[in-house]
């Protein structure tokens, strides 16, 4: 019984140890004793928090949330119930490797995402950045890079190694291809199927998605101004609607607009594409949606 006693106090001391933190865990969470909690941390109802799992401050954890792992949270997120983060990658080649997810900071994650941490052979780490929003049921499988500022609505989902750039919106129920890239400031409209790089400025939609012009709007709520925002329709227009060849397109698109920051940026990704480039629809796919022959 004196043992039994013992051990009570000593659960009573290290209670009190987290609280001093000013932090709310609630009893029915797991943590484990040498995961790293910050300030003013909450923890709802039956989460699990694993032994190599870093939170930051300020970070709210709803119920029923398991974050496992090598897993690196910043300040400030709050992750909703029945996410999942850290959990092994869906990769048939993985032999339980230490690897990582690292999570900016202010992000808010809703229910029921699942983000994978990365594999050996694909760098080692999951990386999502600051002040993404991440709908319910988003997955984000293993090596994939989400930058700042973007939005993946709700069923998004991810495969293996793909790179998010910043203030992308991915519209709901959007799958990407695995290795695909997505460029700065474009939108993908909703039940895209993305298999090649999407050029960065650009709206692209469709099964397969296909490009539909420049995301005006969006570059105009971001601040670009009517000048750089002609730039880039005069750099777009030189590469998708003149009939050049690509490489050839792309030096006349350098000549003519060197100065424009913009443009350079579109230019360098598309030289770095991999997978290829995704391209504007054709007139033929244009009249098999309205019927025309």
């Amino acid at each position: 019984m004196q043992g039994q006693g013992a051990n009570k106090t000593k659960d009573t001391n290290l209670k009190s140890s987290v609280l001093s933190l000013k932090s709310a865990i609630h009893p029915t969470a797991i943590i484990h004793p040498n995961a790293e909690i910050g300030e003013c941390v909450e923890v709802g109802p039956y989460s699990v928090i694993g032994e190599n799992v870093r939170i930051g401050d300020d970070v709210k954890i709803y119920p029923h949330v398991v974050i496992d792992g090598w897993t690196t949270i910043g300040k400030g997120c709050s992750i909703y119930q029945f996410t999942s983060i850290g959990a092994p990658p869906q990769d048939l080649k993985f032999g339980g490797e230490a690897s990582e997810v690292i999570i900016g900071e202010n992000n808010t994650i809703r229910e029921f995402v699942t983000i994978n941490r990365a594999t050996s052979h694909g760098g080692g780490k999951t990386i999502i950045g600051n002040n993404n929003l991440l709908m319910a049921y988003v997955h984000i499988a293993h090596d994939c890079k989400v930058g700042n500022n973007v939005i993946l609505a709700n069923a998004a989902t991810l495969a293996g190694h793909i790179e998010i750039s910043d203030h992308s919106i991915i519209g709901g129920l959007v799958a990407i291809h695995q290795f695909a890239r997505i460029g700065c400031y474009s939108i993908i409209g909703g039940a895209s199927a993305v298999t090649h790089d999407i050029p960065p400025y650009v709206m692209a939609v469709g099964n397969r998605a296909r490009l539909y012009g420049l995301n005006k709007l969006g570059l105009k709520r971001h601040g670009f101004s009517v000048d750089e925002i002609k730039e880039i329709k005069e750099a777009y227009d030189i590469i998708f609607r003149s009939g050049l060849m690509l490489e050839e397109a792309l030096k006349k698109v350098r000549e003519e607009l060197k100065d424009s920051k913009h443009v350079n940026t579109m230019i360098e990704f598309i030289r770095n594409s991999k997978r290829g480039i995704t391209r504007p629809r054709s007139k033929k796919e244009e009249g098999d949606e309205t019927g025309e022959d």
